[in-house]
């Protein structure tokens, strides 16, 4: 093999503690020294430049279905107990390929309509202004657990007719199954994860097709309404991709959503100049969460599978490999952002890769962005004295989503 096309070995742990508290530095090594980087120990690519990035995102040799290819390494017995949650998984959007993702991407587009999202934005701003009036007496609250953690949520449940008084189980599945898939979870192992995981999706699928069978005779204005009569061209979204889609867009909207309130607050408060600059113009809200998306992004990196050899930055990557997509670090890129490392709630062509972009850009982008405009901008507007009260904070243990364990702050 040509040496430039050779595995590099860069000393570089992009598990370890390190990587889940700042990451940025390790993204910047990369860059510069190893930007298409073969780690032995994690059996990995890791993807940092941004060109790099976008050009693979849209390469037809790189497949989404990655997770079976995943719990191909786990033991036989582990397979076997694990069938039912990597028959689920694999039949989510996001980890499936053209035809099968075309096909579900436009049955589900069809129920995940801007007037869907719209018809919301009452519903969260009064969640919003409910959470902050029941701490703000207190004089002190943590932006995680009293805001960030259960709005995303309770949004979600609303938006697929959960009733309120299972919001707090809804919660507890959608986190189950998220320390599963991401990592997120600090308990057992990572078969034992997967077993969670699974219990959960098993008890939310059954919860769904119980509000299903009510749906199919008695429609409802709401999302799972919407999914279960989405039809084109006489196809509709079998029940089991139905669940299996049902799942994905709570377990993809929850945690995401939670961390880009967390980072987005915490990066404000960490540059005051830009944070009062916001204050002083409610009007930047927009441009403000497009660059808090870049400079520390909800989703850190996406896992795929390299269906044959591709020659990219130098290296060979070889079918059958897996390939960790870095957006965090292609956000960061200074070959796209100028001074990607400053907070710049102004930046113009923003670019950013937050959301991915291609057949897999997020279906609930403009969820997030309305979550995260109402959610930063109500909280610096009714907490116009908002301050940290600790630089040290813990940060949940995984490399997948990066978000806060906890955000205390006082006013």
């Amino acid at each position: 093999m040509p040496e430039n096309l050779a595995k590099n070995t860069l000393d570089i742990d992009l598990s370890g503690p390190e990587a889940v508290s700042d990451p940025y530095q390790m993204y910047d090594q990369l860059r510069s020294q190893d930007p298409v980087h073969w780690s032995e120990s994690d059996n990995y690519w890791f993807i940092t430049r941004y060109n790099d990035l976008t050009a693979l995102i849209r390469d037809e040799r790189i497949s989404s279905d990655r997770f079976r290819a995943v719990a191909a390494n786990l033991p036989e017995e582990a397979k076997e107990r694990l069938s039912a949650l990597i028959g689920a998984v694999s039949s989510w959007m996001l980890m499936s390929d053209p035809p099968s993702h075309t096909r579900m991407r436009g049955l589900v587009n069809k129920a995940f309509t801007p007037r869907m999202i719209e018809m919301i934005r009452s519903r969260i701003q009064t969640l919003v202004d409910g959470m902050l009036d029941s701490v703000l007496k207190n004089g002190r609250l943590d932006v995680i657990a009293d805001l960030a953690d259960p709005l995303p949520a309770i949004v979600i449940a609303d938006l697929l007719g959960v009733p309120t008084e299972d919001h707090s189980q809804f919660k507890k599945w959608s986190d189950d199954i998220a320390a599963g898939i991401t990592g997120t979870g600090s308990v057992g192992t990572q078969s034992e994860r997967f077993l969670i995981a699974q219990k959960s999706f098993i008890e939310l699928s059954d919860y769904f097709r119980g509000i299903v069978e009510e749906l199919r005779g008695h429609p409802e204005d709401n999302l799972l309404s919407a999914l279960v009569e989405a039809e084109e061209a006489g196809d509709k979204l079998t029940e089991e991709e139905l669940f299996a889609n049902c799942v994905l867009l709570m377990f993809a909207g929850n945690e995401t959503t939670t961390n880009l309130i967390g980072n987005g607050t915490l990066a404000l408060l960490r540059n005051p100049v830009q944070m009062q600059m916001l204050q002083n113009d409610g009007e930047l809200i927009g441009s403000a969460i497009e660059e808090l998306l870049r400079f520390d992004s909800p989703v850190q990196k996406l896992g795929r599978l390299a269906t044959a050899d591709i020659e990219i930055g130098g290296k060979l990557i070889k079918a059958g490999e897996l390939v960790w997509l870095c957006y965090g670090a292609a956000n960061r890129d200074p070959e796209q952002f100028s001074k990607p490392d400053q907070l710049d709630i102004t930046r113009s062509d923003n670019r950013h890769v937050a959301f991915a972009q291609g057949i897999h850009y997020c279906l609930g982008a403009s969820l997030a962005r309305l979550e995260g405009q109402i959610a930063i901008g109500t909280l610096l507007k009714r907490i116009p004295e908002i301050k940290l009260t600790s630089e040290e904070l813990e940060w949940n243990p995984s490399t997948v989503l990066r978000g806060l364990k906890a955000l205390p702050v006082a006013f």
